[in-house]
């Protein structure tokens, strides 16, 4: 299996956060990500978090799994955020996992994790990319706030650690969307973990004569 995209979904999830985060700053982020993360249908979704932060993405991701029956975890650095978080996030019929402690260590007790918001800013990007495990349909990977710290890297070049790690980057895009958003999508990983060889392969056509070589 692998993620398919559900436009009715994800418009569900857009209209939801759109009403409730109007009143924040960066509501375009937070209503973009809801709707990836709904339409990819995704069924665990995991971001970052610390005092101070936005919380809109955070609804976002609260009305997304809503919509797919997901499970949506963040990951804070300490007891204070984790009071803040849940005070921010008291929304009716919500109720986010948080798990408190060092990203890095956090995200070696989740696996299956097939949407991922990170804080360019504030995450051991490159780091926490080793030792998330990613589920085997796939996953979306999102970097917000990426404006001022990509330089002359290119979307692409900054995944890379996901390809290293023996995923397949099968796009990525970077977007002027708030302070910018680095996405990724990684296809599916095949169950075997076993690398399929190509061959070449011969076939004779009766009726013309000819022989067709090619590679499989």
């Amino acid at each position: 299996m692998k993620l398919v995209w559900s436009p009715e979904t994800a418009s569900k999830a857009y209209i939801d956060t759109v009403n409730s985060c109007k009143i924040f700053k960066d509501s375009s982020v937070a209503e973009l990500i809801s709707a990836m993360a709904a339409g990819w249908n995704a069924k665990l979704m995991v971001e970052t978090w610390s005092r101070g932060g936005a919380i809109a993405t955070s609804i976002g991701l609260a009305f997304a799994s809503h919509h797919t029956n997901g499970r949506h975890v963040c990951i804070v650095p300490d007891n204070f955020s984790r009071t803040e978080y849940l005070k921010a996030m008291e929304i009716p019929g919500f109720t986010p996992q948080v798990i408190v402690g060092d990203p890095e260590e956090a995200f070696q007790t989740l696996t299956g994790i097939d949407f991922l918001v990170l804080n360019c800013e504030k995450d051991n990007f490159s780091r926490i990319l080793k030792v998330v495990k990613l589920g085997q349909r796939g996953a979306v990977l999102v970097s917000k706030n990426v404006s001022g710290s990509m330089g002359s890297s290119s979307s692409e070049s900054r995944w890379r650690g996901v390809v290293e790690g023996g995923s397949r980057l099968v796009r990525s895009r970077l977007l002027p969307v708030g302070d910018g958003l680095d996405i990724a999508h990684v296809g599916a990983v095949k169950s075997s973990g076993k690398t399929v060889e190509s061959r070449w392969i011969r076939r004779f056509d009766r009726q013309s004569g000819e022989e067709f070589v090619f590679r499989r």
